[in-house]
């Protein structure tokens, strides 16, 4: 039987947890149909790759981003598929590009999606149809962010949603679970949700949990509440009997610094009861629009973007404040609305979440910033080069299965994240010496060294650091029940489709 493709002599890392082996793998059509000595099948192969010495692994889930309107705007997915990024989870934080549509200026932080005329999605079904249609170079998976619901129901964002609202709310989000949404996300840390209480998303939850969707939350503390904080996400998840991911794990402020072991405790004893996990990006700065209740002169803070001043982009909030004679505060409210990066973590704690066995890896890319996080770019390729290569931080297998098997059992992407027959054939090879991030805070718009090919649903999507023409992207709708039970507590958990 001639095969599309034949990949041969590859060390292969599937995805399991389990150790690296060598062999072919053949592809028909967007699936893998055979694992192991295909020497016998060469000559018939479309395309045949030779891979000895190279590294192939599943295609890397990125299960936090904010690509909701890149993946049509700019389909060819640069920043993502340069650094092995198969699929892309969009949706995070609260904020979402459907269902909404709006005519006035866009609330904080929906702006980081994109601008006024960005969000014309007033259907979920409406947002699905026009990923198919751009057909970027990365599959989409979408949650639906409770900020953006918020904002077609109520005109003050200051205040806790009536029960009339609420109403509208669950509505709308049942109807985008029906049409293929995955699940709910709360920026409940954020303004213009932080007024909403737990009254406010039980209902949003429980619908979530009833449709067997996820339901994943920027906590409402990230710095000295952050315990209470997960208190609260964890009640209100199993509440809803949904499955919960805790966004962006980390002990923001150097206030909170060490306290990753607490918070890591506190996850180990949900998970006893309850299906929990939580993302995480290999760095110690996070990025965002420019807060208030962020500035502090205990780190460091640059300013990425300015709306009324751009020309200060790129420059740390302590010499603009310094130049203008203004305090930090009254200096970050000039700026506004602005972007920044801030530097509000330490290595130790970082280091501790992003190895625990419940964590996945997540980019948290901001697409639309003039001069991003350099996480956009490099975040998947840090994780394996830097911190399981270089630093033995964990061991190669694991990295892979955070940001591949476990991203997809979790998320509910069936016959993904895996190397074996059956599953799509989304996949990443690449030359481990090789690998690096190259980008930096300095320089944060740079590709992956050492990527040598990139499979998106059978198709060669990217070779030696250049994009093909042809994507193959696809919208990825809800296809199965997610459990709340706690099913993924197992580092090499077997379970293939929740």
């Amino acid at each position: 039987m001639a095969h599309d493709l034949l990949i041969r002599r590859a060390t292969i890392i599937d995805g399991s947890g389990g150790a690296p082996f060598v062999a072919d793998v053949a592809i028909d059509g967007e699936r893998i149909v055979a694992i192991g000595d295909l020497d016998s099948e060469v000559a018939t192969a479309g395309e045949v790759v030779e891979a000895e010495g190279l590294t192939l692994t599943p295609g890397f889930i990125d299960v936090h981003t904010h690509d909701d309107t890149n993946v049509i705007r700019t389909p060819t997915m640069l920043p993502k598929l340069s650094q092995g990024v198969t699929t892309v989870v969009v949706g995070n934080c609260g904020i979402s590009a459907a269902p909404v549509c709006l005519d006035a200026e866009v609330p904080d932080p929906m702006n980081l999606l994109g601008d006024v005329e960005d969000f014309v999605y007033p259907t979920f079904a409406a947002y699905a149809q026009a990923v198919d249609e751009a057909r970027p170079a990365v599959n989409v998976a979408a949650l639906v962010g409770h900020t953006s619901l918020r904002s077609q129901v109520m005109d003050d964002f200051s205040r806790a949603a009536s029960d009339g609202e609420v109403a509208l709310m669950r509505d709308a989000l049942e109807k985008a679970l029906a049409q293929g949404a995955i699940g709910l996300s709360s920026g409940l840390a954020y303004r213009n949700a932080f007024q909403a209480p737990a009254s406010e998303m039980a209902p949003l939850v429980a619908a979530v949990g009833s449709a067997g969707g996820i339901y994943t939350t920027h906590l409402r503390d990230e710095f000295a509440g952050q315990a209470a904080a997960m208190d609260e996400a964890f009640a209100t998840a199993e509440r809803g009997r949904a499955a919960l991911v805790i966004s962006h794990l980390k002990c923001a402020g150097a206030g909170n610094w060490g306290q990753a072991p607490r918070a890591l405790g506190q996850l180990e004893q949900a998970a006893r009861g309850q299906r929990v996990n939580c993302d995480c990006y290999p760095y110690t700065a996070g990025s965002s629009t420019l807060d208030l209740g962020q500035v502090t002169d205990e780190i460091a803070i640059t300013i990425t973007w300015s709306r009324p001043h751009p020309e200060q982009a790129r420059r740390p909030l302590e010499d603009i404040a310094s130049d203008w004679g203004l305090s930090l505060v009254e200096t970050a409210r000039r700026l506004q609305p602005a972007g920044a990066v801030y530097h509000n973590m330490s290595e130790d704690d970082m280091r501790q979440v992003l190895a625990h066995p419940l964590t996945m890896v997540g980019s948290d890319g901001l697409p639309n910033d003039p001069h991003p996080h350099p996480r956009l770019w490099g975040a998947f390729p840090r994780v394996l080069a830097h911190y399981s290569r270089d630093l033995a931080l964990m061991p190669l297998p694991e990295a892979v299965r955070k940001m591949t098997r476990l991203s997809a059992a979790t998320f509910g992407l069936v016959d993904r994240g895996e190397i074996r027959p059956g599953a799509y054939a989304d996949l990443v090879l690449f030359d481990l010496e090789r690998l690096e991030d190259a980008a930096d805070y300095d320089t944060p718009i740079a590709p992956t060294r050492g990527i040598a090919r990139v499979v998106v649903n059978g198709v060669t999507s990217y070779v030696d650091g250049v994009a093909r023409d042809q994507r193959a992207g696809r919208m990825l709708r809800r296809s199965v029940r997610l459990s709340c039970s706690p099913e993924l507590l197992s580092p090499h958990h077997e379970e293939t489709s929740p």
